[in-house]
């Protein structure tokens, strides 16, 4: 059970006089563009996409490939992968409903892009002392001593040393969100707590795997 959607933003609601931090997600509606079987691909799979690309913007082959399941093309396009043939049809649309028997959701997003980042915004890094004696080097990673050698492979420097890097931008599963709230006439989810990036990125619902 899938459902592409953009995350909208972060509000309260309140339960029993708890505020209860809550991600607010336009969900769907998707529409089946693609369904691939063992005969044909060689497994089987079905393609939905969410969000109409303006005409303006659309190329060819994308318009091409929509039209054959009677839809317009889509920004956010994604596969899912099944153990046995789709039991949906080409140009199907999957809504909101889909989730109404579902407690639980598994979110997949696109964390926020932080840059380049030293040690300690990226790995919480404690830094220098911040009195007498240190001079310049309060943010600095210090030596990274004998992790600099990678003995019997080389001089290199061992794979996962903690250094100053590119910070976000990775794709993060957030899993057992509890599912508050559907509204089927507004396209809505309404799920516990946060989701990974930022307001108005592309995401994937899933059914829960572990609930």
């Amino acid at each position: 059970m899938v459902l592409l959607g953009k995350k909208i933003g972060m509000t309260r609601i309140y339960d029993k006089g708890k505020s209860v931090p809550v991600t607010v997600i336009q969900a769907g509606p998707c529409s089946v563009t693609q369904i691939k079987t063992d005969e044909t691909d060689g497994y089987n799979a079905v393609q939905v996409g969410y969000d109409d690309v303006k005409p303006s913007r659309c190329k060819k082959p994308a318009e091409g490939h929509a039209k054959k399941a009677g839809t317009t093309s889509k920004a956010f396009i994604r596969e899912l992968r099944l153990d046995s043939p789709a039991d949906c049809q080409l140009g199907d649309t999957i809504t909101v409903d889909a989730f109404a028997d579902i407690k639980f959701v598994d979110v997949v997003g696109t964390s926020k892009g932080k840059g380049y980042a030293g040690v300690m915004k990226r790995h919480g890094f404690g830094g220098f002392p911040a009195s007498h004696g240190c001079e310049r080097k309060h943010r600095a990673p210090g030596s990274i001593s004998s992790f600099a050698s990678d003995a019997g492979h080389g001089g290199n420097l061992k794979k996962g040393k903690r250094m100053a890097g590119r910070m976000g931008g990775d794709k993060i599963t957030s899993r057992n969100h509890d599912l508050i709230g559907i509204d089927a006439e507004k396209s809505i989810l309404i799920v516990k707590g946060a989701v990974p990036g930022c307001s108005g990125g592309y995401v994937v619902i899933k059914k829960s795997k572990k609930n």
